[in-house]
């Protein structure tokens, strides 16, 4: 990072007053996502195996496309934060608009690959025959909600760039409570069954994008903002969402090589890595909470010019990032006992499981660095770096990961290369961040 003097002690209580303002509603809203797939799969797991199996497949190939598209919120986050920062709030409005009319055209471009595809897509998948007309139903109903929840993404995104996570949080929470009310109404009173369960969510999707534009539409009357779609204005937004669509498929990669992988280990590494993952995805919600609000107060300092501002918010919320890693790395070890058999009760996953737990919780502040570095780059608008540092990152990854199988190394080693993934990810944002040259400032980058 950047040298900088330490903040004195009143910036940095303002510092940590800003974090934990933006942080805490972000991880509440974060947490609310996964959620709804936990909704419907206990509302449809009481239909039977086959409709469960079907909710599975049709689950993991949505979460995959809307996951790709999650530079909707990232682009937006640091496009409006600079412009809020820069004091023009009519043009930073006018801009999260533009990544608003982007999420629905690519929602559309989504439908019409998804309808006529879906029964292919679940073959490939690999879905039981009894299982994957399930799957179909499910899957072409849900793409049905895709650019609402496309929507939501973009427009998360313009409200965290106006400071605000909070709405997003009390619409995550509206939508959950919406969506499970839905499903077990359709699925049980409708007798609708799989079918109710994906209409019950595309109704609820809706609603939160509804929710979402009503609050931004308001907005952009109160401060004179078009709302007209502007060509310029969404090719570049989606030219700033590029970069960040790479990072974001390297990270995809390396998360199915390492489960590739610990499928070739047998079924007692693949069960045990599964449990590790779900926790670990379940710890960097906490750790990208901050990240967020890196995204946003970067975005902010750097438009209104302010570099010192910047580098002293980036370096206390890199000291919140480790502080919060520990934290978590402490948990995840005294917890290791508990944890364990909420998952399973054989005893050879958890041999398998234990060891590559510690190799969690040691990582844990590395993580926590990364994560915030990773959120400070974002809202300063350095994805082009960002996209050739994961794809640097993926390069080294994939020949370690690989080589575990070969030499024995079992799901400890795995593990131990998925912490060398993010120690190279530390590397590339560290340095990056230490050059100073993410310090760009005013409206536009």
């Amino acid at each position: 990072m950047t040298q900088a003097p330490a903040p004195p002690k009143a910036a940095r209580r303002r510092h940590d007053r800003e974090i934990v303002a933006l942080a805490v509603p972000a991880f509440g809203a974060l947490v609310a996502e996964p959620l709804f797939v936990m909704a419907d799969s206990a509302i449809v797991g009481h239909l039977g195996t086959a409709q469960l199996a079907g909710l599975g497949v049709a689950s993991a190939l949505l979460t995959t496309a809307v996951s790709v598209f999650v530079f909707l919120a990232y682009a937006t986050t640091a496009t409006v934060a600079r412009r809020l920062g820069a004091g023009d709030l009519q043009s930073a409005i006018r801009q999260g608009m533009d990544g608003i009319w982007l999420a629905l055209s690519l929602g559309a471009a989504v439908i019409a690959v998804l309808l006529p595809t879906a029964p292919g897509i679940v073959e490939l998948f690999g879905a039981s025959d009894t299982a994957a007309p399930y799957a179909i139903t499910y899957l072409r109903i849900s793409s049905l909600g895709i650019p609402a929840m496309l929507v939501v993404l973009a427009a998360t995104g313009v409200l965290r760039g106006l400071q605000d996570t909070k709405t997003p949080l009390y619409v995550a929470v509206g939508g959950f409570v919406a969506n499970a009310a839905l499903n077990a109404g359709l699925v049980y009173g409708a007798g609708l069954g799989i079918a109710g369960s994906a209409w019950g969510t595309v109704i609820a999707q809706c609603s939160m994008a509804a929710a979402y534009l009503v609050v931004v539409v308001c907005g952009a009357r109160r401060h004179g903002a078009s709302l007209r779609p502007d060509a310029a204005g969404i090719r570049a937004s989606a030219q700033a969402g590029v970069p960040l669509l790479v990072r974001t498929l390297s990270l995809r990669a390396v998360l199915m090589i390492a489960t590739a992988v610990a499928a070739r280990l047998g079924d007692a590494d693949i069960a045990a890595h599964q449990i590790i993952l779900s926790l670990w995805s379940l710890l960097a919600f906490a750790l990208d909470a901050i990240a967020i609000a890196g995204q946003a107060i970067i975005g902010r300092y750097l438009g209104a010019g302010d570099t010192q501002g910047a580098r002293q918010a980036c370096r206390r919320m890199v000291e919140w990032g480790v502080a919060v890693g520990l934290l978590l790395g402490v948990l995840v070890v005294i917890s290791r006992p508990v944890f364990l058999p909420l998952f399973t009760s054989d005893s050879v996953v958890k041999g398998a499981a234990l060891p590559a737990l510690v190799i969690v919780a040691i990582s844990q502040p590395v993580c926590g660095i990364v994560y915030v570095l990773d959120g400070v780059l974002m809202g300063a608008g350095d994805g082009p770096y960002l996209a050739w540092a994961m794809l640097l990152t993926l390069a080294a990854f994939a020949p370690v990961a690989l080589l575990v199988p070969v030499l024995d190394g079992g799901l400890t080693a795995l593990w131990a290369a998925m912490t060398l993934m993010m120690t190279v990810r530390l590397l590339t944002l560290w340095l990056r961040t230490r050059s100073g040259r993410w310090l760009v400032t005013g409206a536009t980058r």
